[in-house]
């Protein structure tokens, strides 16, 4: 089975590149932006028509939150466009597209974990152009999955756990906002979340629809450093603060929990 992955440099991307050759089942093609650029039609049918995927993972995307607040062309062309013309790719060559979304399609005001079903409300610019990708998809395609994550870390690229390090490295003391909550996600998991996807997609009739993948332990920013210094074995002071102390240009969702039972019920004993 043929596999496009987008996106390729980055944490995700690199995860799965890291665990393919564990999966010789199937056939990956990686490409990084500079091998495609998912905003360039003909380039997308360049490579669709190449390779002719099965499924296509789209691991491409505008993340940089604050920065989206400044530029919302370029956060929604990225993914929004973009996201519409990977869509009618995959429509025409037949294939499954796996698109990764993000807990900020949710205002954060609920105080128990979000399911697929419950209403959304982006607050912020990065929110809202990935809610309207996941739009086009699901009235261009019949046959795609979207993964909700959140708060995604990993050794690769720019992360909190990363800068954390970095931070406790240079100051051996920091200032981590503590009231908002949800579940960190290690980018190979999420790799292989996608890759038990594939599994059971290639071995029977699998839900078509919305999934939320996710770390399963809840936890505020605050926490989740304090455990990245404990498993790195580092001696770092960290200090709690509310929100309010550490203004950003976009708004955060303050719980950003997501409810990952209907993809643990579908595909954890693939995993």
């Amino acid at each position: 089975m043929k596999v496009l992955v987008t996106g390729a440099n980055g944490q995700l991307g690199q995860c799965l590149q890291e665990l393919a050759p564990k999966f010789p089942e199937f056939q990956f093609t990686f490409c990084s932006s500079s091998d495609l650029d998912i905003t360039n039609e003909s380039q997308i049918e360049s490579v669709f028509s190449e390779v002719k995927p099965h499924f296509c993972i789209n691991a491409a995307a505008y993340t940089a939150v604050d920065k989206a607040e400044a530029e919302p062309e370029r956060a929604f062309l990225i993914n929004e466009t973009a996201v519409a013309f990977l869509a009618l790719a995959c429509k025409k060559y037949a294939t499954t597209l796996l698109h990764i979304s993000t807990d900020f399609v949710f205002d954060g005001t609920k105080i128990a974990p979000y399911q697929e079903t419950d209403a959304v409300n982006p607050i912020g610019v990065y929110g809202k152009s990935k809610l309207a990708g996941e739009q086009k998809i699901q009235a261009l395609l019949e046959q795609f999955y979207i993964v909700r994550t959140s708060w995604v870390y990993s050794d690769y690229g720019h992360n909190f756990k990363k800068t954390m390090l970095r931070l406790g490295k240079e100051r051996g003391a920091v200032s981590v906002v503590n009231d908002q909550r949800g579940c960190p996600t290690h980018a190979i998991d999420l790799a292989l979340a996608l890759l038990a996807i594939l599994n059971a997609k290639n071995q029977k009739v699998v839900p078509f629809g919305i999934y939320h993948f996710c770390g399963n332990k809840e936890m505020t920013w605050y926490s989740f450093a304090i455990q990245i210094f404990e498993k790195a074995e580092m001696k770092v002071e960290v200090t709690p603060i509310p929100t309010s102390d550490f203004p950003t240009p976009a708004k955060r969702p303050a719980y950003s929990v997501l409810d990952r039972s209907k993809w643990d019920q579908t595909f954890k004993k693939e995993a």
